[in-house]
């Protein structure tokens, strides 16, 4: 165990997110997601739900101040502006750890399915409700410890 490290991240989940680089994506996936076939980096989260694993990820993972949106959302097929429950937990997180200025994005469902195939790693959770997937964009963090965030956000 580690002091403020929340312990569902794996060493290998600590080790993956460790690894990244400023840019690299990382996909935080439903049950549904087909996680093996898209990517060869893949990292079981198994009795934990979307919201409690992007709380975890997301207490250690800087998010990218670089772009306009460091999170997209998988969208509901035909209906690219609706936000399902799982959509709005996950926005509600990351407004509690990360904070308010992040922008949450959609992307339609193939697409995602593109760029996760090019993700540094996916992290399959059991959350069963539907078009519970985002992706993260890793930012920069500063010499003290602090995540970069560009002054223009």
């Amino acid at each position: 165990m580690l002091i403020q490290i929340d312990p569902i991240l794996s060493p290998e989940i600590l080790y993956t997110l460790r690894a990244m680089g400023h840019g690299d994506r990382l996909v935080l996936c439903d049950s549904n997601f087909p996680a093996y076939s898209t990517n060869d980096n893949v990292h079981r989260l198994d009795g934990v739900d979307v919201a409690r694993a992007a709380k975890a990820i997301l207490s250690v993972f800087p998010l990218d101040s670089f772009i306009p949106s460091p999170i997209q959302r998988m969208e509901i097929d035909g209906k690219p502006n609706e936000l399902n429950d799982v959509h709005q937990e996950l926005i509600n997180v990351v407004k509690e750890v990360s904070g308010s200025h992040w922008k949450v994005s959609s992307i339609e469902r193939q697409k995602f399915y593109e760029v996760a195939s090019e993700a540094f790693a996916v992290i399959a959770t059991n959350e069963t409700r539907p078009f519970g997937c985002f992706i993260f964009t890793k930012g920069v963090v500063k010499p003290d410890g602090s995540v970069w965030i560009l002054e223009s956000k």
